[in-house]
Parts: C-alpha cells; sequence; structure tokens
C-alpha cells in the first residue's frame, strides 16, 4: 500500500478546502467527480423557489463509484487520472494526473465525501474521516461570499440555496457522523489530522 486516504466531509462552506490546503497534503477533490450538467439522471428540486433546477446537494449529483476507482489507485499505486470539472463550463473539461510522490497521507474532500467513508474503510484504505463543521450561519456567509465571487448562480438563487442549506447543516452533520465521520470544527481537525499523521508516520 502507497498511501492512505484522510476523507473531508461537511457543509458546503464550512471549510473543508481550506484545512485540506492548510495540511499540505495532495487534495482530491470530490467536486470534480460531479455529473456533466447535460446528464440525464441528475436530481431536480421538486418544490420551493428553486423547483426544476438541478439540486447539485443532492448525493445522485455525483459519480461515487468514480472517487473510490481513483482513491484506490492513489493508495495503492500513489497516482490516478482524476477528471477535471469547470462549473462555468457546466461539466468535465479534460483529465489530469495527480501525483502523491513521496506522501503516504492525502486528503479526498468534498460535500459527499461521507457516502464513501465506508467502502475506502472495507477497502482498507482509509486513514481517517472527518466532518468539518461551524456555526450554520459562519457557514451561510462564507458559502455565499465565494459562490457570488465565483459567479456559480445569479445572487438571489444562491441566496436562496443558502439559507436551505443552512437550515439542513444539523442533518448534513448528523449524516455524517452516522457514516463514520467524526464531527470538528476546521481548527481542532487540523490538530487531530495532524496528530494522526505523526502517529501513522511513527515506525
Amino acid at each position: 500500500m502507497h498511501a492512505q486516504v484522510i476523507v473531508l466531509a461537511g457543509p458546503s462552506g464550512a471549510g473543508k478546502s481550506r484545512l485540506a490546503e492548510r495540511l499540505g497534503l495532495p487534495i482530491l477533490r470530490l467536486d470534480d467527480f460531479y455529473k456533466d450538467g447535460s446528464d440525464p439522471s441528475l436530481p431536480r428540486i421538486v418544490d420551493g423557489p428553486n423547483a426544476g433546477m438541478v439540486d447539485w446537494d443532492h448525493p445522485r449529483s455525483w459519480h461515487p463509484e468514480d472517487a473510490v476507482e481513483a482513491i484506490t489507485s492513489l493508495c495503492r499505486t500513489g497516482t490516478a487520472e482524476v477528471p477535471v470539472y469547470d462549473i462555468a463550463h457546466d461539466g468535465r473539461t479534460g483529465w489530469q494526473t495527480l501525483s502523491l510522490g513521496d506522501s503516504k497521507f492525502f486528503v479526498a474532500e468534498g460535500i459527499f465525501a461521507q457516502d464513501i467513508v465506508a467502502d475506502c474503510r472495507e477497502l482498507g484504505l482509509l486513514a481517517e474521516a472527518y466532518c468539518v463543521t461551524q456555526s450554520a450561519w459562519t457557514t451561510f456567509w462564507r458559502r455565499l461570499a465565494r459562490d457570488l465571487r465565483e459567479r456559480r448562480k445569479p445572487p438571489f438563487v444562491l441566496v436562496r440555496r443558502g439559507l436551505a442549506l443552512k437550515r439542513a447543516q444539523p442533518q448534513v452533520v448528523a449524516d455524517a457522523a452516522t457514516k463514520g465521520c467524526i464531527a470538528v470544527y476546521p481548527k481542532h481537525g487540523y490538530v487531530a489530522i495532524d496528530e494522526l499523521i505523526g502517529l501513522r508516520r511513527r515506525p
């Protein structure tokens, strides 16, 4: 086994990406495994002001089997071919090689990460899984600022989506815990993962 994966789940805007970057480990961004916007199997919002729009917060909007395949390759060989997803183009725009080099750990982060924890554990690939969380309002404002900056959707759509995600945050964290993630604030997660890596690296 070349490496093990550290899974970071959690609500959109909770700080998963920032924590992953702070750790200084190679990162597999699970958002790159979203389905293309033209995929007829994409789930749709069925009620409310955004009814009819693609529900990008639904677990059927991505390819978990492709993510597990990439994680397996990284853990066993140290490299994997991973998709490049461009939100502006609403789909994959190419592929790139992710290489771990000499690193014995890497991070896989995304809002659906909790759904692959069981598979990674069963395959013997998992170092540990965490659900990054903060106060619901902090997460709301950070997510809104990011999405407006990146022009992901019209502002009124982002606000409505953000309020819905704020209400759903406790359930998201509870679901991740049920699926094997340890709920942590970003600063506590950094300490826990730093200690984990140090312990696993000892001879």
